[in-house]
């Protein structure tokens, strides 16, 4: 089980860095919500993974750790305020700019190709 856990946090961290890593700005708000779920199942995760215990005190022997789980919920929240920022930092800039791209510029396109007799399209 640990083994799985570990594998899916580890997917979703790297589809998070490698969707932060492209020049559109909607990818890098997709990956930095992966990463931030990614982030989350980890902190969730360091409370020990265990079946069959309650989830409220006093109705057994032993418990979850509450600290990580208030830790994910807080996470949760903030991330969605976060993520409600960022993306509507980008439709502005999307608007003011004319382009969604991270840095504000369009990528440069080569020069258009020759005819055979030399000359350029138009």
């Amino acid at each position: 089980m640990e083994i799985l856990v570990a594998a899916v946090i580890a997917v979703m961290t790297s589809c998070g860095v490698y969707l932060m890593l492209r020049s559109r700005t909607f990818p890098v708000i997709v990956g930095l919500t992966l990463l931030s779920y990614a982030v989350n199942l980890f902190i969730f995760v360091m409370g020990r993974l265990s079946t069959g215990n309650p989830a409220v005190i006093g109705s057994g022997e032993s418990y979850p750790d509450p600290v990580p789980q208030a830790l994910v919920l807080t996470a949760i929240v903030i991330g969605f305020a976060m993520t409600a920022f960022v993306l509507v930092l980008s439709l502005r800039a999307r608007a003011e700019l004319g382009n969604d791209h991270v840095d504000g510029r369009e990528p440069v396109r080569s020069a258009k190709p020759a005819d055979a007799d030399g000359e350029k399209r138009k």
